[in-house]
């Protein structure tokens, strides 16, 4: 059942405003409620449904310690994404996707040593026995890979899923994921098909606040799994020591 303060949320975000209907993508039909002044309406309550689905996954996942990868290169959704992804833990991406960051992600890994490497040079003093050419050099390839790959620097394994923000926009990042059956978790607005994605929140993905509303819930859904998981860890360790307490007991 809807719960009224978060349609409310959802509604005062604008999360329910579609794109125009000459636009819209015949398989978003279910997800539509009605048409005002040349542009579709999302459903809020399939949006709430379909949210409430994506998180219990999230927090499965998440819960199992495993990463899931955000992505999101447009100006409205750049800084959210990161912000929120970096609260949760999360690597992301918000510059440009470089095609085969899933598909080849053996390359990608060579790429984050390489940075690795690099950050290595500077904390052992071997930077400084550069000529400063060679220094300006580097620290120009240190930036371009930083600026590319420096949320996924942690990333030592392919991602268990992957949340978008803009399907169509970030296609390669779809192809690439549906690819390695990884599973995509995605804001779809109107002109988009839902049914690339395996977990998809009916959503206005241009606006900031409904972008961010979105990356709220899903967060926080995240960082609910992480608790779990840090509670359990927390117990299991509790459990090993009174066992080890007890055995020394027996002993003495």
């Amino acid at each position: 059942m809807a719960n009224p303060e978060k349609t409310k949320a959802l509604l005062d975000a604008g999360v329910h405003f579609g794109h125009l209907t000459r636009k819209w993508h015949p398989n978003m039909a279910p997800y539509i409620f009605m048409e005002r002044n040349g542009i579709h309406i999302i459903d809020l309550h399939k949006t709430q449904a379909k949210l409430e689905d994506a998180q219990r996954a999230l927090t499965k996942i998440a819960a199992s310690g495993r990463k899931i990868l955000f992505v999101a290169t447009k100006k409205q959704g750049k800084e959210i994404v990161a912000e929120f992804a970096a609260e949760a833990n999360m690597p992301y991406i918000t510059e440009r996707w470089a095609g085969g960051m899933l598909t080849n992600f053996v390359t990608i890994r060579k790429a984050i040593k390489k940075m690795a490497n690099i950050d290595k040079m500077k904390a052992d003093g071997t930077f400084e026995t550069l000529s400063k050419r060679e220094r300006l050099q580097v620290d120009r390839q240190r930036a371009k890979l930083e600026k590319n790959l420096g949320s996924i620097a942690d990333m030592s394994r392919l991602p268990a899923a992957i949340f978008v923000v803009d399907v169509l926009r970030e296609h390669i990042a779809v192809e690439e994921a549906r690819k390695l059956n990884i599973p995509v978790f995605a804001m779809v607005d109107t002109n988009s098909d839902p049914l690339l994605v395996d977990f998809p929140i009916p959503a206005n993905d241009d606006a900031s606040k409904s972008i961010s509303i979105i990356m709220s819930e899903v967060t926080t859904a995240i960082k609910e799994g992480l608790s779990q998981r840090k509670n359990e860890k927390e117990k299991a360790g509790n459990e090993k020591v009174a066992k080890k307490a007890a055995k020394v007991a027996t002993n003495d």
